[in-house]
């Protein structure tokens, strides 16, 4: 019978057992550990080009070392666990110094630890001489009077895009087409519906481009787009008097400013002269319009039309034709200057007594001929060609009539 040897087996299965052991203790990777945080300096702005080093306690030189990003946060990983000096330093910082330290900061496997460098803090601040803490609060008060300022700029701004919108819906008018387009001299719901329009009402909306802008002028007095908002609810409103005042406020504003903006000195004339005009003060209106035209040259089309139709409203023949002709001069392709033109020249028209036709003065029936050269099936056409019937012409342009 063959004896076992039980010292042999066990010694061999000791080994084994270390084997395996070792084994898997090197199949487990380290257990480690990682911080994060932010930095920012003495004014409280993001330090944008800190290096975050993770030290042994006593050394100089980091074990680890990690960058801020453009918000001033760094995260670093992979960090041995043990307890560490954390020190902050900069691109610009001498090799052999830091602008901010930690020390004893523990850094445990499986957890992430936060460690801020905030260089506002009281403890710190006190590290400086009195002249850098004065010149850093005296900075800080600043920028936080510049953030406060940009947030209500950001409120403004919102609340003028509101205005805006609501405005542009108030200037269509009272009298408006299917698709929209305003119907001029058309101010009452019996005249907008014999022109083929309906009626329209915007009070609500520029009740509320009132409020805000009234609040928003409040804030920011200088700015001058708000007053041109303030001035186009006003006028959306009937409130001529008012408008008119916040409408000339607008154009002192800018007029005064380190760079002036045509486009609201324009855009503020042009609506100036619509309610001076229906304040009955036609001269006024006339000079703002004027002056809307040379200010902004670009739009003097749009702006001498919009004349020609506030006079035409007035029923000022003359001066509608003066602001025809300049606004067919800025802008020879645009065809409703042509018709305001025409139908304020059949004012000055006779009946000839022998043939019963109307007999217009000179440059009407050219007007009308060129409105519909440019806008055969425009919204005045039917209109243009019948008082060219009854002057006896013949419609030179392209002139389709609608089925």
């Amino acid at each position: 019978m063959r004896r076992t040897n039980f010292s042999s087996v066990a010694a061999i299965a000791a080994a084994l057992l270390f084997a395996v052991s070792a084994s898997l203790n090197a199949q487990q990777p380290q257990q480690t550990g990682s911080i994060h945080g932010h930095a920012q300096d003495t004014v409280g702005v993001p330090i944008t080009d800190g290096i975050i080093g993770v030290a042994n306690p006593g050394d100089k030189t980091a074990k680890y070392t990690f960058n801020t990003d453009a918000n001033g946060d760094y995260k670093g990983t992979g960090i041995a666990p043990g307890t560490y000096t954390i020190f902050l330093r900069q691109s610009t910082t001498a090799a052999d110094k830091v602008v901010d330290q930690f020390p004893e900061v523990k850094i445990t496997a499986g957890t992430d630890t936060l460690q801020d460098f905030d260089l506002t803090r009281p403890d710190y601040m006190k590290t400086l001489t009195p002249e850098q803490r004065k010149a850093a609060e005296d900075l800080r008060a600043k920028n936080a009077s510049a953030l406060k300022e940009n947030s209500v700029i950001k409120n403004l701004n919102a609340n003028l895009i509101k205005a805006r919108d609501d405005n542009s819906k108030g200037r269509k008018g009272s009298c408006v087409t299917a698709t929209g387009n305003a119907i001029f001299g058309t101010t009452d719901p019996a005249s907008c519906t014999a022109h083929g329009g309906v009626p329209n009402d915007y009070v609500q909306e520029c009740t509320e481009a009132q409020t805000l802008m009234t609040q928003a002028s409040a804030a920011k007095p200088d700015a001058s787009v708000l007053w041109v908002e303030l001035g186009n609810a006003q006028f959306c409103l009937k409130k001529y008097d008012d408008a008119v005042t916040s409408l000339k406020k607008a154009i002192d504003l800018d007029a005064a400013s380190k760079k002036p903006n045509p486009e609201v000195q324009g855009g503020a004339g042009n609506t100036l002269g619509e309610s001076l005009a229906n304040l009955k003060k036609v001269d006024e209106a006339q000079a703002a319009y004027e002056a809307a035209a040379k200010i902004n040259p670009t739009q003097a089309g749009m702006y001498y039309q919009n004349e020609a139709i506030v006079m035409n409203r007035t029923g000022n023949v003359d001066a509608t034709v003066a602001a025809a002709d300049k606004a067919i001069a800025a802008a020879p392709d645009k065809p409703t200057p042509y018709y305001l033109k025409g139908q304020a020249l059949i004012n000055k028209a006779s009946v000839d007594p022998k043939t019963g036709k109307i007999v217009a003065p000179p440059g009407c029936a050219e007007a009308y001929q060129k409105y519909l050269e440019l806008a055969p099936d425009g919204p005045f056409a039917n209109d243009a060609k019948a008082v060219l019937g009854e002057m006896g012409q013949t419609v030179k342009s392209s002139y389709k009539a609608k089925k």
